[in-house]
């Protein structure tokens, strides 16, 4: 086998892409080549280090005195007092390379600890003035971050894509006094350096998680596309690119996830959330209401992509109502149709007396909502255990959030969430 080397992204050296190859032997390799490191700490997923080899393989081919501490598992959505923890044991170890072996949360976690390292921050308090938007409350964002200085090499299982932003959120759970609320790490925080691709590991992730981390990349795709400011031909194009690799890879790996010819939906699975991530990116792209609502949904218990599999298509149907980018949603649902596999999807849950089906009944919205429904992955609130008694407050953090206000329809009152909210209660 031959390694493929290469930058992410075209007009940036970093992070860098590798797969072709092993991920011991890719990440045994660089880690001595790229970061000269010899002071590593692992975050690896529970259910990697419970049910497969993967942690005992990485850390053979590493070799043992280079692995000064490991993280066994981590909440969905970082919490921030699981963050402080490792951020302790890391400046207690020295550590000199962060790897992260497993889904998004890790990586999350990871970029929010080298920030944390890098500016001594070892309490709530600390990290609190690390954060880019905190509430009216709470004391404003420090002006003098420091940069992180400690790198990080992710091995994903899951098609989330955070490795590929500088971007990152984490939950606050430290407060007695509030609910657990989600905030954003921007800029000085840093995303890995070096991603390493293996299908074959991807195998070990759940169907659900594999699956629904795909409609995560496909909502930053169709975000991108339909969004009202910042798009350019270019982010058009990567959105569409990715789309093309994205929807048709998803069913093709819902049919034989597991099989060889699986394999290769895998891997264009996760390149297209690459161009996915460098889409939505790119330039000021302003993302819409699935992202926004769904940052203060996940704290609530739902995973990063099932969150997309209940608020996308919801959050296009409120704006094509309101008339905000019907143009861009019906040339998307154009494109969509004639992505392989796609109009049989359609056909079948929109049945008809003509030739198409009632495909034309079906407007954006109805595509990736029949979709996710071949995909077998939840599609209402009630699905993901959040009842109606949670609607207000979700509904209050939402605002809060940027991509709400950016949405093609800017969410800016309550009652605008818990319209889009009672679409896809049950």
């Amino acid at each position: 086998m031959t390694q493929t080397l290469r930058p992410a992204f075209a007009d940036r050296p970093r992070p860098l892409l590798s797969y072709g190859i092993p991920f011991p032997d890719a990440a045994a390799h660089h880690v001595t080549d790229l970061f000269q490191a010899s002071r590593i700490y692992i975050l690896c997923s529970e259910s990697l280090a419970r049910n497969t080899d993967a942690l005992d393989r990485l850390t053979t081919a590493l070799g043992q005195d280079k692995v000064v501490g490991t993280r066994i598992g981590m909440k969905s959505h970082t919490m921030w007092s699981e963050v402080l923890e490792i951020v302790h044991e890391a400046k207690a170890a020295e550590a000199d390379l962060l790897i992260t072996l497993g889904g998004g949360s890790l990586t999350d976690a990871a970029k929010v600890i080298a920030l944390a390292l890098s500016n001594d921050a070892l309490t709530p308090h600390a990290l609190l003035t690390l954060t880019t938007t905190p509430p009216p409350d709470t004391p404003s964002p420090n002006p003098n971050i420091h940069t992180p200085t400690i790198p990080i090499l992710s091995i994903p299982t899951s098609l989330s894509a955070g490795e590929y932003s500088p971007f990152a959120g984490a939950t606050n759970d430290t407060s007695s006094t509030s609910a657990p609320q989600k905030h954003s790490f921007q800029s000085p925080t840093r995303g890995p350096e070096l991603i390493i691709l293996d299908p074959t590991l991807t195998r070990t992730t759940p169907a659900r998680i594999w699956l629904g981390t795909g409609i995560r990349a496909i909502d930053h795709c169709v975000e991108t596309y339909c969004a009202m400011k910042g798009m350019t031909s270019e982010t058009d194009q990567l959105a569409l690119h990715a789309l093309g690799l994205l929807v048709p890879g998803l069913l093709r790996c819902k049919i034989d996830g597991e099989g060889e010819t699986g394999l290769g939906a895998r891997l264009d699975c996760a390149l297209g959330s690459v161009d996915a991530m460098a889409a939505c990116s790119r330039g000021r792209v302003q993302l819409g209401g699935s992202h926004g609502i769904g940052h203060q949904l996940g704290p609530l218990g739902v995973p990063h992509g099932e969150t997309s599999c209940i608020l996308l298509p919801a959050v296009c149907k409120y704006n094509a109502k309101k008339k905000a980018n019907n143009e861009r949603q019906d040339r998307l649902r154009g494109f969509l149709l004639r992505q392989e596999g796609v109009m049989e999807v359609v056909k079948r849950w929109y049945p008809g007396k003509d030739t198409n089906g009632g495909v034309e009944e079906a407007d954006l919205g109805d595509v990736l909502d029949v979709i996710i429904r071949e995909l077998g992955l939840p599609r209402t609130l009630k699905e993901v255990g959040v009842g109606r008694d949670k609607l207000d407050g979700l509904a209050e953090n939402s605002l809060r959030d940027r991509w709400c206000r950016t949405n093609p329809v800017p969410l800016v009152e309550k009652e605008q969430v818990l319209e889009i909210l009672e679409m896809v209660v049950e």
